[in-house]
């Protein structure tokens, strides 16, 4: 897994948690679901929490989750 590869995990994750969540349940999903790849990423394990919201930030540039404006404080919803 590489940190290019968040963008897509994150919006597949919030995809299968009904299309919004907050940080904390998405963070949960991610490491449910993508432990052994996380462990295995090197670098990327010790700061993908970080990265997970840098996704965020380019699934928003990309208009698939919508703005922090449109969506309420502290939930990711994608588009």
């Amino acid at each position: 897994m590489k940190r290019e590869d968040l963008p897509d995990i994150l919006y597949d994750s919030l995809k299968k948690l009904g299309g919004r969540s907050n940080i904390v349940d998405v963070c949960k999903y991610v490491w449910e679901h993508y432990k052994e790849e996380l462990e295995k990423s090197g670098d990327l394990f010790y700061t993908w929490q970080y990265d997970i919201r840098w996704a965020a930030t380019e699934l928003r540039k990309t208009k698939r989750m919508k703005s922090v404006e449109n969506s309420p404080k502290g939930i990711w919803e994608i588009i």
